[in-house]
């Protein structure tokens, strides 16, 4: 294994505070404590870079272990100073705590819960629950981070596979070291074009509502005959729709678009707009975006399949129509890449599904699917793909994911597998060996009630609508949550690769991406599958080029040799937007 990557052995430091708030480091070897040193935290980040720069001349570099790469990072990063590798202890014990039962330890160190990460299917995308800072002081106390090192290191040989589990423990800190870095160097954002953007798209502001959600407003009053009507209450909305005749029982839009009205395409494009001032509108761009740069904070392994959340900035939501004012500095360029079809292809990977990988292999995975015979076009293949891996058992998806069953037993045998486990109140595990969260109490409720003597139908009903729920989150859960380890590997891969490109003179420097980065291609943002570098304009190429090169090495490293490719969609241009 490459001794310059994200995944070799290293030398261990672990980082804690002393009793009187010093910070003291040790060194770690396999027999214990080879050395410590205590420092002031105006020292740290010179001593830091000092065993950086030790170690990528060396034979193994260095791994530093701390209880929270976002407490701990960022103030390297205002120095200047960046790391290669780290272990994240808080990160790590919540991976290790459901993957390994046998550790019992470790469970029992419940003061290192408190991740945030949710356990029910319809909460996935929540945002991460905030720490209270004695909590996370308590963690950094330096006999409580060696304590905790120590159950870590007892409980991985416990796991399934403690080869994989050890990359899954890697990427996941990779993980936040990328985090915090692209936090520090922020998304390259120009503020008067988003301007721009909202009054072309909303109007100009007249005492404070935008021109065009005002005169949309006012269309959907007079078709509904309620001229003081308050769009944006929705139980007064729905009164009105009512009053009218429209007998809906909610004012979602996918229920709105069924309706036949004229009130209902004038609300539903206000609807639209109001998200868009809501989410990121001008108030969002005075809270997020200060000297031409969006810093969002990311939390990773904020989903319980390993995908990653938001705290703040909503970086993991942002709409197409803004990506034109993310634009790059003068002289410099954006790198933007995103896999396609990455959950299909991640699960053809896993099922050794060689059928599934040659329908993939070096053109659209849909259209390949219809070329095999499987379905007879590119949009039932998408529907058919995306209606296995969710669940879909009626309409165009339900009558179509049958067929993939024929033609991709094996892909198809492992997402059913992991829905009849979900279903019945087991665990399933992403490839490198992420758990899913055990049944809670509404499954376990439902079907003890539907397990008594005597049970209701309704209660029979219940049990197994709930049991199907469960079983579609764990069918996905496997492929998002593997996919999310490819994603980790690439990132992991490509931010090394990036920091051993020259740095540019200091004319050419972009200050507003912070010491650590200025002079640096660097990533800058990330969505699932996507990720943005900036890079100065004569390394935009070989940036790119580090782009590809890294997702063919992540897909590798998950899955070896088998034939499956990650193509990218990849652009060099001024702005992220296609």
């Amino acid at each position: 294994m490459d001794e310059g990557s994200p995944w070799a052995d290293a030398e261990r430091i672990a980082l804690g505070r002393a009793p009187g708030g010093g910070i003291v480091a040790i060194v770690l070897d396999r027999a214990g404590e080879r050395g410590r040193r205590t420092l002031t935290a105006a020292e740290l980040p010179a001593w830091v870079a000092e065993r950086e720069a030790e170690g990528s001349t060396g034979d193994r570099g260095v791994r530093w272990v701390w209880s929270s790469t976002a407490d701990w990072y960022p103030p390297l990063l205002d120095a200047g100073v960046r790391v290669a590798r780290c272990h994240d202890l808080r990160l790590c014990h919540a991976i290790l705590r459901d993957a390994v039962p046998a550790a019992l330890e470790l469970r029992a160190a419940t003061h290192w819960d408190g991740t945030g990460v949710l356990d029910a299917p319809a909460q996935a995308e929540a945002l991460f629950a905030v720490e209270s800072p004695a909590v996370a002081g308590d963690r950094d106390d330096l006999r409580e981070v060696l304590v905790e090192l120590a159950r870590q290191d007892a409980a991985l040989p416990l796991a399934s596979d403690p080869g994989r589990m050890r990359l899954l423990l890697a990427a996941e800190s990779a993980g936040a070291l990328t985090a915090a870095e692209m936090r520090t160097a922020g998304v390259p954002w120009d503020a008067q074009h988003h301007r721009r953007i909202l009054e072309d798209v909303l109007g100009p502001r007249r005492g404070g509502v935008p021109e065009n959600m005002a005169r949309l407003a006012g269309e959907v009053r007079q078709a509904l005959g309620d001229p003081a009507l308050a769009l944006d209450s929705p139980p007064r909305l729905l009164r009105a729709l009512h009053a009218a005749g429209i007998l809906v029982d909610s004012t979602s839009k996918w229920e709105l678009r069924q309706i036949d009205h004229p009130a209902i395409a004038p609300l539903l494009e206000y609807k639209r707009l109001s998200r868009l001032m809501t989410a990121n509108g001008w108030a969002w761009l005075d809270e997020w975006v200060h000297e031409g740069r969006f810093r969002p904070v990311y939390v990773p392994g904020g989903v319980v399949s390993g995908r990653w959340a938001s705290s703040g900035g909503g970086a993991l939501q942002l709409p197409r129509q803004l990506r034109e004012a993310l634009r790059a500095d003068p002289g410099w360029r954006i790198v933007a890449a995103d896999v396609a079809q990455l959950e299909p292809r991640v699960l053809a990977a896993m099922a050794r599904d060689d059928r599934l990988a040659d329908a993939a292999r070096g053109r659209d995975l849909y259209e390949g699917i219809a070329a095999s015979g499987a379905v007879a076009t590119r949009a039932e293949g998408k529907m058919a793909v995306l209606g296995a891996m969710y669940g879909a058992t009626t309409g165009d998806s339900g009558r179509l994911v049958p067929r993939l069953r024929t033609a991709y037993p094996k892909a198809m045998g492992l997402v059913d597998a992991a829905a009849r486990s979900g279903e019945d109140g087991g665990v399933v595990s992403t490839w490198l060996g992420r758990t899913s969260p055990a049944p809670d109490d509404a499954w376990r409720g439902a079907q003890a009630r539907a397990s008594r003597p005597g049970a209701s139908s309704a209660d029979e009903t219940r049990a197994r609508r709930i049991g199907r729920d469960r079983g579609r989150f764990t069918r996905n859960f496997v492929v998002q949550g593997t996919a999310a380890e490819w994603a980790l590997a690439w990132m992991a891969d490509l931010r090394l690769r990036l920091a051993q490109f020259p740095a540019v003179e200091p004319d050419r420097a972009a200050p507003r991406s912070g010491r650590a980065f200025a002079r640096r291609a660097h990533l800058a943002f990330f969505l699932h599958d996507e990720v943005l570098v900036h890079a100065p304009e004569e390394q935009a190429e070989a940036a790119a080029q580090a782009v590809r090169e890294s997702a063919a090495a992540a897909g590798r490293l998950l899955f070896g040799s088998f034939p499956i490719d990650f193509p990218l969609d990849l652009r060099i241009a001024d702005s992220a937007d296609k």
